[in-house]
């Protein structure tokens, strides 16, 4: 008997045959797929820090949107104490970066504005992007003078709103960093904001790990946005620029406005990570201990290079030889995971290594080990 929903159905099978079929896994093996780069999710540190809080009363649930009787004082802490962390007149905490982003892009840019936005951006900004009024164009990756090009043609053809330029500063699936001095020099010099998702480079780059774009944070022409459940440890996404960007997301953000409240619990936790970060040097400078040697590793035993950061990608070029090498290193006790398209661009699928506190440097250099012989039985 055919199923209730048979083109689902049809759909799900293409996928299966074209080897880009998803479906949840446990946590198994040693963690290289995680964005726990610092170790917090599961560390001592927060782990107090949820006691603390429950002890002290900070509830569990927010009960409500921040509009109505959500808003915990643990928020307003949170928020005051991100902002002067990370040097920005203002600080908005939402439930996660996709929902932040959607949030920035669709609130923010106005009928008449350009988004202009690398060609690699997050699914999130898109999806923001499609429920704004802005026109948007992407690109070329992190090529400042494509970018340029871009809005002086939109310029010519007539354009005269605001331009926003979007860029991650530490690519999710490439792992390297954008030319954010170069994209500084070119928003300077045509008015436009630029808008910087520091998702995979809070924690781990910049002085007290407050990302790439620390030291133009505090300019009123950038916004930054740090997500809180990767490096942080915890989850949640924090929105940091201009008081007036931060009070128009509030008023104007339905993300915002019509969201229940992240766990005031929650943010207690974030405040202990970002306090972690602050008085703690010792645990980012591990961090990179780690990543200097799979870097190192990766070269010796692989001949992979050109990592930038601490996301390691091994392209392979094919969906199914990606997932069965993704199958026969976990098989090993490996957790690592294959990405494909629509994720990555089309004939990149690859492994997406992600080096964090959570293995050692032995575990490391037997992962590449066996890396090296698996990509050599599998040509």
């Amino acid at each position: 008997m055919a199923g209730a929903f048979p083109r689902h159905e049809k759909s799900l099978e293409a996928l299966r045959n074209r080897g880009r079929y998803r479906q949840l896994m446990p946590r198994e093996g040693h963690d290289f797929a995680s964005n726990d780069y610092l170790g917090l999710a599961g560390s001592e540190v927060l782990r107090a820090a949820a006691s603390d809080a429950l002890a002290r009363g900070v509830p569990v649930g927010a009960g409500g949107s921040r509009l109505l009787r959500g808003n915990d004082a643990e928020h307003q802490r949170l928020e005051a104490e991100a902002a002067a962390f990370f040097g920005t007149e203002a600080a908005l905490f939402m439930g996660g970066g996709f929902n932040a982003n959607q949030a920035i892009f669709s609130a923010l840019p106005q009928q008449g504005d350009l988004v202009l936005y690398d060609a690699l951006i997050h699914a999130s900004t898109h999806d923001g992007m499609r429920l704004g009024r802005a026109e948007t164009r992407s690109f070329a990756h992190s090529d400042t003078d494509d970018a340029a090009r871009v809005l002086r043609d939109w310029r010519a053809s007539g354009g005269e709103g605001q331009v926003w330029i979007a860029v991650e500063a530490v690519y999710s699936m490439d792992g390297d960093l954008a030319p954010l001095d170069a994209l500084m020099e070119l928003a300077d010099a045509t008015g436009a904001v630029l808008v910087v998702d520091e998702a995979h480079s809070t924690g781990v780059f910049g002085d007290m790990g407050r990302g790439l774009a620390h030291e133009i944070a505090q300019r009123p022409n950038v916004l930054s946005l740090h997500t809180c459940g990767k490096a942080l440890g915890a989850s949640g996404a924090l929105i940091c620029g201009q008081r007036v960007l931060i009070e128009t997301l509030i008023n104007k953000a339905r993300g915002f406005i019509y969201a229940t409240a992240p766990s005031p619990l929650n943010a207690a936790l974030v405040r202990a990570a970002l306090q972690e970060l602050r008085q703690n040097p010792t645990r980012r400078e591990q961090a990179w201990a780690g990543i200097t040697h799979a870097q190192s590793e990766a070269k010796r035993l692989c001949g992979l290079g050109g990592f930038a950061s601490q996301i390691l990608p091994v392209v392979i070029g094919d969906d199914k030889r990606t997932m069965a090498l993704a199958a026969a290193m976990q098989g090993h006790g490996y957790d690592i995971r294959g990405i494909r398209p629509p994720t990555v661009p089309r004939g990149t699928a690859r492994l997406r290594l992600s080096i964090t506190l959570n293995t050692g440097a032995g575990v490391i250099t037997s992962m590449f080990e066996t890396l090296a012989r698996e990509l050599e039985a599998r040509p």
